[in-house]
């Protein structure tokens, strides 16, 4: 059971970390999406959304490929000395951010689309710089989009298996998180465990669930730059075209 708490341990380190990575990434992306009339737009959201419909194992196994020691990527952190990501903490990392983009992105992009140009307008006339109007007007109007974002990220990345499992293996205390630990407990016939982990996981999914939809609700039916969780992204949701 040591080693579950490890597990758990690391995960929350990894969704954490993660997270703050995606917001800190997400943002400007998300904010030049929302704002573009550039043609590479549909391309751009497009590579954002990849995840969503690639397996996991598929980006897992590119992402082998890459960091690799025969990568390009690999064999540049070698020659700088940095040592190679895969099997470790921030090779997890690396791929935790690639995988859960979209899950980001997806409801910062339409926070910013739903202010719209006026509240930006008005700040203009009254002299504020370009900085001042994001920090001061875009970032509060969007709050919602990103407590969204923050949530879907965090969770998202506590339910990643294949990716992880990909570029990270199962090392305890390095590189085995809860989805990892649970499929090991299932492959030893440790039902009792994988019960316990299996059903942790199902209590905070229905609890993450639960909060965006009563967040929803109170952001009078979705305005503000809620994210509906059972919304496809794409094109009908605002990327790479206009809204239906």
């Amino acid at each position: 059971m040591s080693e579950d708490l490890l597990a758990l341990k690391l995960t929350a380190q990894l969704a954490g970390t993660t997270t703050l990575l995606l917001l800190v990434l997400g943002t400007p992306l998300a904010w030049w999406l929302a704002h573009t009339r550039s043609r590479l737009k549909p391309v751009v959201a497009a590579v954002v959304a990849l995840p969503l419909v690639l397996p996991p194992t598929v980006i897992g196994f590119y992402l082998l490929l890459l960091l690799g020691p025969q990568g390009p990527v690999g064999q540049a952190m070698q020659a700088l000395g940095l040592g190679l990501l895969p099997f470790t903490f921030w090779g997890l990392v690396v791929a935790s951010v690639l995988h859960s983009m979209p899950f980001v992105v997806q409801p910062l992009h339409q926070a910013f689309e739903a202010i719209g140009a006026r509240p930006l307008e008005v700040a203009a006339t009254l002299r504020a710089s370009a900085w001042d109007r994001f920090f001061t007007v875009a970032l509060p109007l969007a709050r919602p989009g990103f407590l969204t974002a923050a949530v879907l990220g965090f969770a998202h990345t506590v339910g990643e298996f294949g990716v992880v499992l990909m570029i990270g293996g199962s090392i305890p205390g390095a590189t085995r998180v809860l989805s990892v630990a649970l499929y090991g407990h299932v492959e030893a016939q440790e039902l009792g465990h994988a019960h316990l982990l299996a059903a942790g996981m199902v209590a905070f999914g229905f609890a993450v669930m639960l909060a965006l939809y009563l967040l929803q609700g109170r952001a009078q039916g979705g305005q503000g730059g809620l994210w509906r969780p059972g919304a496809a992204p794409g094109p009908a949701a605002g990327w790479g075209g206009e809204r239906p």
